[in-house]
Order: structure tokens, then sequence, then C-alpha cells
């Protein structure tokens, strides 16, 4: 089992509720929700139920509002950040291929 200070190192572990993540990103509880139907992130569910997020995923939600901030329309926004993330995934592996 994974121990506390190993859970706060890990950049999956859902640490914040939607009300935290909201505040750090700079914006509102509906954006996050927004996001997460347009499958730009998933946030993990507590026991009770209520959305918790990663820093990972705070990164992503924070890109998509930069984004918004500057005109492109949330899908838009979801979509391109996507894109990215799957072509540095796709980089990440092509590089460890060559390497072994």
């Amino acid at each position: 089992m994974a121990q506390p200070d190993d859970m706060l190192d890990d950049e999956d572990y859902p640490a914040y509720t939607m009300g935290r993540a909201a505040e750090i990103i700079g914006c509102s509880q509906d954006f996050l929700r927004r996001l997460g139907d347009a499958k730009l992130i998933d946030p993990q569910r507590s026991g009770g139920g209520h959305r918790r997020y990663s820093r990972y995923q705070l990164r992503l939600a924070a890109r998509a509002r930069e984004m918004c901030d500057q005109g492109t329309d949330i899908a838009s926004a979801c979509r391109i950040i996507i894109l990215e993330d799957q072509l540095e995934e796709a980089l990440r592996r092509n590089e460890r291929h060559q390497q072994g």
C-alpha cells in the first residue's frame, strides 16, 4: 500500500476537491464540469461521489483555461490539448523504442 508521502508526490493522485481545484486554476466549478463533459479530464470520485482532481488534471485544466481566455472555444481547446498529450506520449514511446 502506498505511503502518504508517496501519494503526495504522485501527480495522478486525486488530492484536490472541485472547489480547491477551481480556486487553484482560477476558474469556476462549472468550467471544470465542462472539461469533464468534453472528455479532457475524468476526475475520480470520492466515496460520497464528489469529484477529486490530480495535479496532472489541474495542469490540463489550467492549459484549457488559458486557451479559452485567449478566445479558443472549450471544445477546440480540449481537442488540441488531447492531441498534444497523445503526441507527447507517442514521442516518448518512439524514443524508448529507439534506445532499446
